[in-house]
Formats: structure tokens, C-alpha cells, sequence
């Protein structure tokens, strides 16, 4: 008989323990899951599980409740949905028991969040509970209260909060003072019911209710201009009174770490005091003692000590210091430098970037220590200190600084080598006093580190050279002596190939001897060897192998002697497999052959360019760049267009000799317009060239040179791309004037295509054009304005343009005015165009339409319809701008074309 009640007695355990029963226990459920060998098992457990909680919630089983709110726990933080157990939270806090509500606060923490209309009915329990007679309910409360508060139940439940933080208790205190926080950052119109109490409890002893009194200042400081005058007047002498305390306080086991005493309420303190003393001399000037005392007392051979010293040294640069205080806090992070720890070195590093506004010269002291950081094993700290040593560059000492990056460069980490080189250029050409020393620094980074300097800093360097006349010579030897040691270096050969073309005869002749230089003996047949080597070495670089070309080209003038193996050097390029160095090995063997009378002069020494204008264009190519990058990318045609016209056109390498990679956005129409791509117009001393007063495009009268040379991938530099073959049912384009052939491209491949654009009378370099060439043909066809959008505040005109030689393309001068009394600020204007149509929109005249209509903005279109005369233009338009830091967007369709585009 004990046998069978025995077994009975199991198998009702059994079932009680089955792991897929609402009896069963946490670890239970816990155990079969991690049992699970594939996310299927698991899921099945899981979803088990859950239909017999589901089972047991319908069945209302009241001592099963908290085990499967606790299991139900667990599933959610797994991630599986638990929300259909959200009403046993509640029952649960109802309870009247401890345990009870302890599981229900929690999974009403972790089941639900504000914005659960569940929760609204927590309201009246969380109420009853924060008066309830038992410190650790009422904890319980405060705590569920400052996770998931909501505005409604911040105002309802305010009251019982202020109440409690005048509790005797500490722990009710505390966690009263936390929670307020939560009700002030939800609604912040109660701050000035909290303004007292947390002042008062900065007078409490205990470490924690001080906590989390400062947590809740500061939030008020954050809240409320009225809470932090408040808290200036009545906290100052508090916080100063509690930062004395902590500090000398003898050993204390409970608030002690590392040998510090309490160092959280150390950085507690000095954070409230640095929101209290910025701006405020008074609060300021009381806070200095303390924060020498902190500054020169704790110890920084523990890692909590040297968190206490950065956060005094944040608060000292925050607030009004002495300058003798901020010499003492830059101090300490000179020593933090020197720390074998990278993430003080780092913290450091970026603090020292900071306080350079504040205390250069301070700064300045600790130069070596930043110096070795840049040769520091850690990446990070290389970059930031490279980034601190370009702050500290100024007149007096680029020249010592500059010295030591440029000796770093030899044993700099390969990665490491782009960013270095970076820097060095901009300090060397934002503070070069000396042509001749700005030359020789960049001579030595362009051996060094050739292959990383960008292709404008090439460009600049070019200028700089064409103006200097006295130092052409010095410069040319220079590169030529580089060139025969780092003839690996890309930039290095690209600009010395230039200088070898250019000044090749002073190369020979050591013309222009600086006092104290070496004379150095180079014949003609050795300037052509270092051409050669360079040609032969990067043959696979378009670029180089172009301008090495070129530079031949100019030798075989400069020194006749070398002539025909100039010519043979070219002819071996004839069938090169790049077309373009194919195409000028061929242009130029007929240069060579047939053109002797003119060689001389088309290969004249390029004129001095102008270094003002240029530095002007470059500014104005970075700000492009820098514009381009925070807009949207341009899409193929028939989609949406880059924004304001940042769009990079089309070209063949070389395509403005030394320009390679420039981003800048395309010129405008009218010769007014200066862009980065004007620079090969003036290298070559052409540009505006013009017989006729109307506006001309700025490329037309520039174009059989460029033709002659091969830069530029089409007849028109700052227009659509052009192709060699029309569109189908579109006749070849003819050209408005005859053109003798001895000028297309001197015997080219391909005369299927001619150019467009007249020659003017100054571009007579091949004796091809009759004086008499007219120019008629440059005349535009006007149309009509339209409006093409009108709203209550925006309205967009357009005008229109086109050129006699190609109907299909239209120039469209966009306006675009405000008809508010608030300026647009951020303004971009996008188009999009059916497939048929090819668009490019030049760069806007600004970004802020001033209000009612005083002024406007401008932007150029250039669109092509393949299909004209058959399909009318159609377009889309977008405007998005800012009206007092609100967007707007305003959008719509272009229908009214006039007829015939």
C-alpha cells in the first residue's frame, strides 16, 4: 500500500514539474531553453510555455502568478512578445504582499514603457504605495516610477515625491531625489517645486542622498534658468563645503576606492560646480581654493585619481579660473601626457585641443611631450596629437615644428604617412614668410612622401614656381636631383617633369645660382634621359605619362639637338594601348615632322600665372567640395539631379594639366564666372579671348588649343558631355566655320566631328584661319520668361538661352524669390527630367533667399532634349529650405515650356 501511494505521489510531481506546465519553475524553464539545440527548439519551448501561462492566466490561478511573471521575464528579454501578460503586472502590484510586488514592479519596469496605455492604470496602486507605511514598498514605487513616468502621472504623482524626500529615511530619501529627477525631465515646469528640497539635501551626510542631490541639481540647471540663479545663490557654498570634506576625509572602507575617498562624489561635485561657474565670476572667484586643493592634492598614480584630476581640469577651463589656475589644470594634462596608460594620454590630448582657446602659450610649454605623442605606437593618439601640433603651429615656431614632422616622415607607420603629409602641406603653405624655404619643404615631403600629397597641392606648388622667376633655376636643379633618388614618387615626377619641360634651359646652363649652391652639370641628352626614365617608370599612369609627353614636346624645342630622339621617344607611344598617350604620341609626331615654322612659339614657356586669383579659385573649389558633401548624390539622367549644381563634369585625364582632381563645380556660361577649371586657360595665358562684345562661353575661344594639346574629353569644357556619335535622326554636327585640317588636331585620327565654336582671330597658332573668320554664329535665340512656379512664398522664373549651332540644348537662368517676411535659410533646389532629356544645374548664387523679395537666388540649368521637335520639355522641381530652423519643402511640375525646346 506505501508502494502505491508512493508512486501515485510521483506522478503528481511528475506533472507539477513538467517542463511545459505553468507550475513549472524559473530554472526549470531556464534549463529546457538553453537545452534547446536550434532556434526551432527554442521557439517551441518558449511558445509552450507560454499557452500554459496563457492557460493559467484565464484560469486565474492567484499562487502560480508571480513564477509566471518571472518565467514571462525571462522570455522577454530573449525577445519573444510578452504583451498579453501585461494586466498580471498590475494584479500583482495590487497584492498586498512584499514578494508580490517586487515581481509586478519589475515586470512592470521591463514588460512596459510611458507610452502604454496600460499604464494609466497603475496610477491609483503606485499612489497607494508611495504612502504606504513600509519603507520597501514605498522604495519599490519609487523606483518603478522614475523608469517609466509619464508627464500625466509626473503632475498626479508629484506631490507624494516632494513629500518623501523629506522622509528620515536615507534610502526613501535617495530614491525620491532620483526619481524627481525623472519628473523634471518629463515635465520641466515643476522645477521650481524641487529647487528647494534638493538644496537642502546637499546638507545630509550620507554619500548616497548627496549623489543623487547633485544628479538632481544638475538636471534642474538643465531644466530652468530660475533653478540655476537659484541654485548659484543658495548651492555654492554647499558643494565647496562637501568637495573640503571628501577630500581630506581620513579612510572610510564603505566610500573608499583605490586609496580614494568617494571618488564618484569627487566628479559628482566638480560637474555640478563647472555648469554653476560658467559664465559667473562671483561663483567663479569662490570656487579657485577648492579647486587648487583638488588640483594639487590628489594622488595620480591611481587610475580614480587621475578621473578626479580631468574632471577639475574640465571644471577649471569651464569656469571663469585665474590664468594661474588654468596653468596649473594645462599642467596636469602635460603630465597626463606622459602617462603609460593610452586612454589618459588620449583624454588628454583632446582636453589640450580645448584649452588651446583658452591658453595658447600654456599649451605651447608642453610642445615636445605633443611632438612624441605623434610618434606614439597607438594610432589614435598619432592622429590626435598630429591634429593638436596643427593647432599649435603659428609664426614663430612652423619652422622647428615643420622640421620635425618632415624628419617623422622617414620612419612614420604606412598608414600613418597620408595624414602627416596632409598636415604638413597646410602648415607649410598657411605659413610660409619665404618663397625659397615654402619651396624647399615642400621639395623634401614631395621626395619623402610623393605618392600621398594631393594633386592641388601639386597645383599650388606649380604657382608658387611661375611666379617666383629667381628661384625657376634653383627649383628645377632641385627637383632634377630629387627625381634621380625618389623617382618612385608619383607628385614628386609630375611636378618635376612640368619644371624640366618648362625650365629645362636654365637646368643646363645653371642659370639663376642661389649664393651657396653647388653647380650642378646636366646636358641636354641627360635632361631627356630623366624625362624618359619618368615616362617609362609610371607608364601606367595617364597623368604622368601625359605630362612626360608634353614635357618632351617642350624639350625637343628648348634643345634642338635632341630633337629626333625626342621624336623617336614620342613615336613608340604611337601604338599604345591607353588611347589617350596614344593620341598624343601622334599629335605630337606631327608637331615635331610637319610643323617646324610654329614649334617654337606653340611651345613658348607658359605665361606667369596669377597666384592671387588662384588662391581665390582654390577657396572657392574647397567650399564646393565641402558643400557637395552634404548633399544628396546626382542620379542618371531622367532622376533627380545633384542639388545647387555640384556636379563633376566629364574630362579626359590631364584635363586642365595639373588640375587632376579637382571637385569643384562647374563654371557658368558667361565669362564673368570663375571656376577651378579655368586654371588650364590661365596656365596656357588664353583665357577670355574673345572678337566679340556679347557673352561668350568661357571655353569657346579656347578650344583649338585644347583640341591641339588633347585636354579635355570634349568641345566644351563646362557643358554637357558630348559624344562622337549623334543621337538616332540626328544629323553630325557641323561646323559654323570651315576649318583647314592642317588644324584638326594637326592630322588626328578621327575628323568626323568638328568643333562647334569659332576660332577667334587671337588663336590663329597654325596659320589655318583667314583673318576674316566670322563670328555670327555665337548670337543666342532668346525665349519668353515663364513662371515656372508660384506658391504664397516662393516663386521660380525662368529664363532661356540657346545656341544656333546645337537646338537641342538650352541654357535656363533659374530666380528664385521670397514673398515672406522671413529669410530662407539652407536652400537647394532639385530637378528631375524624363530619360529622353539630359540636364546639368550649375551651382547656386547662394543659400539664403532674403525675405520679401529684397534679392534673390540664382542657378544655372543647362538641359538637352534628344527627341526635340517631337517631345516637348517637361521637368519636376523641389525646393527645400529652413524658416527659422523649421524645413519646408515646396515641389511641383513645369509644364509651360515655350514651344520649340
Amino acid at each position: 500500500m506505501d508502494t502505491v501511494e508512493k508512486i501515485v505521489e510521483d506522478f503528481a510531481s511528475d506533472i507539477a514539474m513538467s517542463p511545459f506546465s505553468s507550475g513549472t519553475r524559473l530554472r526549470d524553464m531556464i534549463r529546457a531553453i538553453r537545452a534547446c539545440k536550434t532556434a526551432a527548439e527554442e521557439r517551441a519551448v518558449v511558445r509552450r510555455e507560454c499557452a500554459a501561462i496563457r492557460t493559467a492566466i484565464s484560469e486565474n490561478e492567484p499562487e502560480l502568478r508571480h513564477r509566471n511573471m518571472a518565467k514571462l521575464m525571462f522570455i522577454h528579454m530573449l525577445g519573444y512578445p510578452t504583451h498579453f501578460a501585461q494586466m498580471e503586472c498590475l494584479k500583482l502590484i495590487a497584492a498586498a504582499g512584499y514578494p508580490e510586488k517586487r515581481v509586478g514592479y519589475l515586470g512592470l519596469m521591463l514588460l512596459l514603457d510611458e507610452r502604454q496605455e496600460v499604464l494609466m492604470l497603475v496610477t491609483n496602486s503606485l499612489k497607494q504605495d508611495l504612502n504606504h507605511p513600509n519603507q520597501f514598498i514605498v522604495g519599490l514605487a519609487l523606483c518603478a516610477l522614475g523608469n517609466i513616468c509619464s508627464a500625466e502621472m509626473a503632475r498626479d504623482l508629484s506631490p507624494e515625491v516632494e513629500r518623501l524626500m523629506r522622509s528620515r529615511e536615507v534610502n526613501t530619501k535617495k530614491k525620491a531625489a532620483l526619481c524627481s529627477i525623472r519628473i523634471v525631465r518629463k515635465v520641466p515646469d515643476l522645477a521650481e517645486n524641487f529647487m528647494a528640497l534638493a538644496a537642502s539635501l546637499l546638507k545630509e551626510k550620507h554619500h548616497g542622498v548627496l549623489i543623487s542631490a547633485i544628479q538632481l541639481c544638475t538636471e534642474l540647471c538643465k531644466a530652468s534658468k530660475d533653478a540655476l540663479e537659484y541654485l548659484r545663490k543658495n548651492c555654492i557654498e554647499g558643494l565647496v563645503r562637501i568637495l573640503r570634506d571628501v577630500s581630506n576625509s581620513s579612510y572610510a572602507p564603505e566610500y573608499d576606492v583605490a586609496g580614494i575617498s568617494d571618488p564618484f562624489l569627487h566628479i559628482r561635485v566638480l560637474k555640478l560646480m563647472r555648469i554653476l561657474g560658467q559664465g559667473d565670476a562671483d561663483c567663479s572667484e569662490y570656487m579657485n581654493d577648492i579647486l587648487a586643493q583638488v588640483a594639487t592634492k590628489t594622488e595620480s598614480n591611481k587610475n580614480a585619481g587621475n578621473a578626479i584630476l580631468y574632471e577639475c581640469v574640465q571644471t577649471i577651463m569651464g569656469i571663469e579660473a585665474t590664468s594661474g589656475l588654468r596653468v596649473l589644470a594645462i599642467n596636469i594634462l602635460g603630465r597626463f601626457l606622459s602617462n603609460r596608460d593610452n586612454n589618459i594620454r588620449y583624454v588628454a590630448l583632446n582636453m589640450l585641443m580645448r584649452a588651446i582657446a583658452v591658453d595658447a602659450l600654456a599649451v605651447q610649454r608642453h610642445r615636445t611631450t605633443i611632438l612624441e605623442c605623434v610618434k606614439d605606437a597607438d594610432a589614435s593618439i598619432r592622429k590626435r596629437a598630429l591634429e593638436l601640433v596643427f593647432l599649435l603651429v603659428n609664426d614663430t615656431n612652423v619652422k622647428p615644428l615643420t622640421k620635425e614632422l618632415i624628419d617623422y616622415l622617414n620612419v612614420a607607420d604606412p598608414d600613418f604617412v597620408g595624414d602627416l603629409t596632409s598636415k604638413i602641406c597646410s602648415i607649410v603653405e598657411k605659413f610660409s614668410q619665404e618663397k625659397l624655404w615654402y619651396l624647399d619643404q615642400m621639395f623634401k615631403v614631395l621626395s619623402l612622401a610623393g605618392n600621398h600629397v594631393k594633386d592641388d597641392v601639386c597645383h599650388a606648388l606649380i604657382v608658387v614656381l611661375s611666379n617666383a622667376s629667381e628661384l625657376q633655376g634653383y627649383s628645377v636643379r632641385s627637383l632634377y636631383k630629387a627625381l634621380q633618388t625618389y623617382g618612385k614618387q608619383g607628385s614628386l615626377v609630375k611636378v618635376a617633369v612640368w619644371c624640366i619641360g618648362e625650365y629645362g634651359e636654365m637646368l643646363v646652363n645653371n642659370v639663376g645660382m642661389l649664393d651657396g649652391e653647388e653647380p650642378i652639370k646636366v646636358t641636354e641628352s641627360a635632361a631627356v634621359d630623366a624625362v624618359e626614365a619618368a615616362l617609362n617608370r609610371h607608364s601606367t599612369d595617364v597623368t604622368t605619362g601625359s605630362m612626360c609627353l608634353v614635357a618632351l614636346l617642350k624639350l625637343s624645342s628648348r634643345f634642338p639637338s635632341t630633337s629626333e630622339r625626342v621624336k623617336q621617344i614620342v613615336a613608340q607611344n604611337k601604338e599604345n594601348v591607353v588611347l589617350e598617350l596614344q593620341q598624343r604620341s601622334i599629335e605630337f609626331s606631327s608637331i615635331i615632322q610637319r610643323h617646324q615654322s610654329i614649334r617654337s612659339s606653340l611651345l613658348e614657356r607658359m605665361p606667369v600665372l596669377d597666384e592671387a586669383s588662384y588662391m581665390v579659385k582654390r577657396a572657392t573649389a574647397t567650399q564646393a567640395t565641402i558643400s557637395a558633401d552634404k548633399i544628396a548624390p546626382a542620379v542618371a539622367p531622367g532622376g533627380l539631379k545633384l542639388p545647387n549644381g555640384v556636379a563633376k563634369p566629364t574630362s579626359a585625364p590631364l584635363a586642365d594639366l595639373l588640375d587632376l582632381s579637382s571637385d569643384g563645380a562647374p563654371a557658368s556660361t558667361t565669362t564673368s564666372t570663375t571656376t577651378p577649371n579655368d586654371f588650364l586657360q590661365d596656365l596656357l595665358g588664353i583665357s577670355g579671348v574673345s572678337t566679340s562684345p556679347t557673352v561668350v562661353t568661357s571655353t569657346a575661344s579656347t578650344d583649338i588649343l585644347m583640341d591641339l594639346l588633347s585636354i579635355g574629353s570634349s568641345p566644351s569644357q563646362n557643358g554637357a558631355p558630348v559624344t562622337d556619335f549623334p543621337h538616332p535622326g540626328q544629323a553630325e554636327s557641323k561646323p559654323v566655320h570651315a576649318v583647314p585640317e592642317a588644324i584638326d588636331l594637326l592630322g588626328s585620327l578621327s575628323s568626323k566631328t568638328k568643333s562647334t565654336h569659332v576660332v577667334p582671330q587671337a588663336m590663329d597658332l597654325l596659320d589655318g584661319l583667314s583673318p576674316s573668320t566670322s563670328v555670327s554664329g555665337l548670337e543666342k535665340t532668346a525665349h519668353p520668361s515663364i513662371t515656372a512656379f508660384q506658391s504664397a512664398t516662393l516663386k521660380v522664373t525662368f529664363d532661356f538661352k540657346r545656341q544656333p549651332g546645337n537646338p537641342r540644348e538650352t541654357a535656363i537662368h533659374a530666380t528664385f524669390t521670397n514673398l515672406t517676411s522671413s529669410a530662407f535659410t539652407d536652400f537647394i533646389f532639385q530637378a528631375a527630367v524624363p530619360k529622353f532629356i539630359q540636364m546639368r544645374l550649375d551651382p547656386a548664387s547662394g543659400n539664403t533667399v532674403p525675405a520679401n523679395g529684397n534679392g534673390s537666388v540664382t542657378q544655372g540649368l543647362n538641359v538637352t532634349n534628344n527627341q526635340q521637335g517631337q517631345k516637348p520639355l517637361a521637368m519636376r522641381i523641389r525646393m527645400s529650405y529652413k524658416v527659422n530652423g523649421e524645413e519646408r519643402l515646396e515641389q511641383g511640375q513645369v509644364s509651360n515650356f515655350p514651344s520649340g525646346l
